[in-house]
């Protein structure tokens, strides 16, 4: 007797659902594009309707600002991070999980180098863009501290032990990225935020009095 088929508790989308996901994803896609390449005040609405061959009201009826297209951008990378986070083994050390999320978070970003180097340039270094940039690392603290604190079960303060450690973790990619930013995206940024976070353990057991690895 086969097994009886357990329907999906989440429907399937329905035609016109998916036409919309796929226009959003290519307005956010050519946004993106337009920002890193002529520079997020430089880029109109218009031109970013025209990249992605929509009419100016759809753009306007799926994102209320140029800001709210970064954000959308910006959501998918937490769903990244917290994915990556989730599917890092249970009996890894919580501290090497999320490290392991951060990295596997960069190939994310865009498809190569050269665009990761805009997009992150963009995010980072564009004022009009810094209240999205702290929008997105706020929601990445909240979303690390809620999964590093299901990894973390031998403490008492374990919700505290969990947003210390996503602040901290938030720390090292952010100066990492600075970094990068002064070496003009010439590395490969995965070693420099794992030499970064490297640094890092090595300044903690100097400030305490042990020996830690050499960052260099």
């Amino acid at each position: 007797m086969k097994p009886i088929a357990t329907p999906d508790a989440t429907p399937r989308p329905g035609l016109r659902e998916r036409k919309q996901a796929r226009v959003r994803d290519t307005l956010i896609a050519e946004a993106m594009r337009l920002f890193s390449a002529q520079g997020y005040d430089q880029t109109t609405v218009d031109e970013i309707a025209d990249a992605a061959e929509v009419s100016r009201r759809t753009l306007f009826r799926m994102f209320a600002t140029k800001g709210d297209i970064v954000l959308a951008w910006t959501r998918g990378m937490t769903q990244a991070l917290t994915g990556a986070l989730a599917d890092c083994p249970a009996d890894m050390p919580p501290a090497d999980a999320m490290m392991h999320a951060f990295t596997a978070l960069v190939p994310h970003i865009a498809a190569n180098r050269h665009d990761t180097y805009a997009f992150v340039y963009l995010i980072e270094k564009t004022p009009s863009l810094q209240s999205v940039s702290l929008q997105k690392y706020g929601k990445w603290e909240d979303c690390l501290a809620e999964g590093l604190a299901r990894r973390i079960t031998e403490r008492r303060n374990r919700k505290t032990a969990a947003r210390l450690m996503a602040r901290g973790g938030i720390a090292i990619f952010r100066t990492a990225l600075d970094e990068w930013i002064r070496l003009r995206g010439r590395p490969a940024l995965v070693p420099l935020l794992q030499k970064t976070y490297a640094l890092q353990i090595s300044l903690w057991h100097e400030t305490t009095g042990h020996a830690g690895p050499d960052a260099d």
